[in-house]
């Protein structure tokens, strides 16, 4: 049986790398194509990561577009040539810390009762 605690904790940390990478703003990521790399190589697999919680565990947070994400996965990994950077950026302000907060209820809930 798989751990959800595993995927979160991963989810976590590609979503701390990714806020490392661009905390020198908006005009970072898009000047350059190292932190673009970076950014967009965690965000796949942490959607990765996301496809393996558990029904039950995605469940604790409806609010989050599962489904959305995976998708998000097959586009960075089938579609890379077709990434919009300025999706991926507006993606990165208003999505991510959404996401970060739910990892962290879940993991903290699963925490309490597992």
């Amino acid at each position: 049986m798989k751990d959800d605690r595993v995927y979160l904790g991963h989810i976590l940390r590609c979503i701390s790398r990714i806020e490392e990478y661009v905390a020198g703003g908006r005009e970072v990521f898009s000047s350059s194509s190292l932190v673009q790399d970076a950014v967009l190589r965690n965000l796949q697999t942490m959607a990765e990561s996301t496809q393996r919680l558990s029904h039950a565990a995605k469940e604790r947070r409806p609010d989050v577009d599962w489904v959305a994400l995976a998708g998000l996965r097959n586009v960075l990994v089938h579609s890379y040539l077709g990434v919009d950077l300025d999706q991926v950026q507006r993606a990165l302000e208003e999505d991510m810390p959404r996401l970060k907060s739910a990892c962290e209820a879940i993991l903290e809930a699963l925490g309490r009762t597992g």
